[in-house]
């Protein structure tokens, strides 16, 4: 009799909700709980931006402090893989370089926002034998660690339209071989949507 119950209940709230709704929460509770890849990100802004527009990517020269050392333009990489999905107008700079040298190449370019990102803080923790056997240190083991801000410009006014500040962190079920860069795609995806007014 208890199975039959438990039998209908399922059945009861399967009906309300579809597969994808399930997985999207199940996906969302193992994330907050650690389990998978976690990010959040902070807007100074809810301002949206055309789906036509113009969007001219680059990255800071700055360093970020930590034991990671990301490839210097990796954040304007990710953001491009990411935006290119949602504007069909976007380029980015080929290396990182200085602001005023970023508006400059995003106005020639005739680019109506300039994104201008960095990486601000980048913790590469132990993710795999090699690893291990390079330091050997418990303390390093661990999920890694990021954090990346962003400024949306206007390259006609040069007004500051939006600053965002994404923190993201690995995931103990995910953690295997991933380095900081690697936690960078979801979240710049989902502030491109956000520019849109997509939900996510």
């Amino acid at each position: 009799m208890r199975s039959l119950v438990l039998l209908l209940a399922v059945l009861a709230l399967g009906g309300c909700m579809n597969v994808s709704d399930l997985g999207e929460g199940a996906r969302y509770h193992m994330s907050d709980a650690g389990l998978l890849d976690h990010s959040d990100t902070r807007r100074t802004s809810s301002v949206r931006i055309q789906p036509d527009s113009f969007v001219f990517i680059a990255q800071g020269a700055f360093a970020p402090p930590g034991s990671a050392y990301p490839r210097p333009n990796v954040v304007a990489e990710e953001a491009f893989n990411s935006f290119v999905e949602y504007f069909p107008m976007v380029r980015r700079a080929r290396a990182p370089e200085g602001l005023d040298e970023a508006m400059t190449e995003a106005r020639a370019a005739g680019a109506h926002y300039l994104l201008y990102t960095r990486f601000a803080k980048a913790e590469d923790r132990i993710g795999n034998y090699d690893e291990w056997a390079d330091q050997e240190a418990v303390d390093r083991l661990g999920v890694d660690t990021g954090v990346i801000q962003i400024m949306l410009i206007e390259t006609s006014t040069q007004y500051l339209i939006d600053t965002a500040r994404i923190r993201s962190r690995g995931g103990l079920l995910t953690f295997h071989d991933n380095k900081p860069q690697d936690l960078l795609g979801q979240p710049l995806r989902q502030y491109a949507r956000s520019l849109l007014g997509l939900s996510d």
